[in-house]
């Protein structure tokens, strides 16, 4: 018997409200092809631009005279850009959009990275790796707000992860792609092969930032490659996700009184000075274990990552389909404090063990972290959680000036990277017991509030 009109019209009605995960699937998959691949690209510039210093520094340091701890505050001053710049920026995401913001962020940083192949006093260099945060600041944080516009969160673990496998991806992509600028374009045009890579690897940014215009959208309503009909499912879906996820904070004046976010900032704290002493010293740890062609040592550090990518990758799936973040976080970072750990023991000794050790190091340490932007916001929305990310990535990038500067000192005073890595190894290891032991309640990716 043919269904009464109005028994139809009761059918549509509750599936708008309450739309079947076998209904959304095909829609998250259309955003995931639509919005991820674009905003990788982009986040995979950003990790080149950031950190291809560190293979530059294995010509421009010969070449211009500069001491480990010069480097290393050049490395480290990008962060305090960072600092400065980030939570600003978040705040005129809100205002103006992301499509716009992300634009201005990427156009800026490409041009600095072009002007730092003119770099020839250490003032010149800390004034462009400044800079360089200054204009990056917002970018990584304004774009996990973006996806929470996008998906409910017990997708975005997996939304998270594939946007952040790109600093992975940007090192298995840049490494060698850095190691053959280096070796092959070095006295063309009479310019030093670190010139022509900061060069060659800003350009495409700054192409990059223009094509964010046409292509980002700001939110799904105006998005044109979705029906009407898959915006109203996204959008019921979007609402049944926020009232699961119950009582959270819409102040930020009030977050940054709650003991809740200092620890999240502090736990971040320690995942950045591990992240950024990998970053910043991968070439120069894989050249002290033996290789000293550039290129070789690009296609090293390019395996290193490879792993991280696909840690951070299968981490975050796996968050998603258990509905867990807190050991899915704390169980990496552990892991990547034993892989510095082991870096700094063998290192010297048997390059083959070390060398294994910076990919546990490397694997640890990235895989942990999309799972950790999970846990702010099991318990911040609105503006509470556009500012509270920013301002935990903003502190917490401070570790990225810090240690740096620390493995600076450290060698210069002994000759050798050991003690700094031991140091920085643990610290990642009390953040994993922090992870463990003061978030001890169970953080469901449905939006169970966190507990610190």
């Amino acid at each position: 018997m043919n269904q009464q009109p109005s028994s139809l019209a009761a059918d549509a009605s509750h599936t708008f409200a309450n739309p079947s995960q076998r209904t959304l699937d095909p829609i998250y998959r259309k955003i995931m092809w639509r919005i991820i691949p674009f905003i990788f690209v982009l986040w995979m510039l950003a990790w080149i631009d950031r950190v291809n210093v560190g293979f530059a520094k294995l010509q421009m340091q010969q070449d211009l005279g500069f001491s480990e701890t010069v480097y290393g505050i050049g490395a480290g001053i990008f962060f305090l850009g960072y600092f400065f710049l980030e939570i600003p920026s978040n705040w005129l995401l809100l205002r103006i959009g992301a499509r716009r913001t992300l634009a201005r962020i990427t156009l800026g940083w490409g041009t600095i990275c072009v002007l730092m192949m003119f770099t020839h006093s250490p003032a010149y260099f800390y004034a462009m790796r400044f800079l360089l945060g200054a204009f990056e600041a917002g970018f990584q944080p304004g774009v996990l707000l973006y996806l929470t516009f996008w998906f409910p969160a017990h997708r975005r673990a997996k939304a998270f992860a594939w946007f952040i496998s790109a600093s992975a991806v940007s090192s298995v992509v840049g490494a060698p792609l850095a190691g053959a600028i280096l070796n092959g374009m070095h006295g063309v045009n009479g310019w030093a092969g670190w010139q022509w890579l900061f060069l060659l690897e800003g350009v495409p940014t700054v192409l990059a930032g223009v094509l964010a215009v046409w292509f980002l959208v700001d939110k799904p309503e105006q998005a044109s490659w979705l029906s009407e009909q898959e915006k109203r499912l996204l959008q019921a879906d979007l609402e049944v996700d926020r009232k699961h996820a119950g009582k959270r904070e819409h102040s930020f004046m009030l977050a940054v009184r709650s003991p809740k976010l200092w620890l999240l900032t502090g736990i971040y704290f320690g995942i950045v000075a591990a992240n950024a002493t990998l970053s910043f010293f991968a070439p120069t740890i894989v050249r002290a274990l033996g290789p000293s062609n550039p290129l070789h040592i690009g296609l090293l550090v390019g395996v290193m990552y490879v792993f991280g990518a696909i840690f951070q990758i299968a981490i975050g799936y796996s968050a998603d389909k258990r509905r867990e973040a807190r050991m899915h976080c704390a169980i990496p970072v552990f892991v990547g404090a034993c892989g510095l750990a082991g870096v700094g023991v063998f290192a010297g000794s048997n390059g083959v063990a070390a060398f294994l050790c910076l990919v546990i190091a490397v694997s640890g340490t990235m895989g942990a972290i999309p799972v950790f932007w999970q846990l702010p916001n099991a318990y911040l929305a609105g503006g509470a959680a556009a500012m509270g990310v920013a301002f935990i990535n903003s502190v917490a990038n401070l570790a990225g000036f810090g240690s740096p500067y620390l493995l600076g000192i450290v060698k210069d005073a002994t000759g050798s990277f050991n003690g700094g890595l031991w140091v920085v190894a643990a610290l990642e290891a009390l953040v994993a017991v922090l992870i463990w032991w003061r978030m001890r309640r169970r953080e469901a990716l449905s939006g169970a509030t966190a507990t610190a």
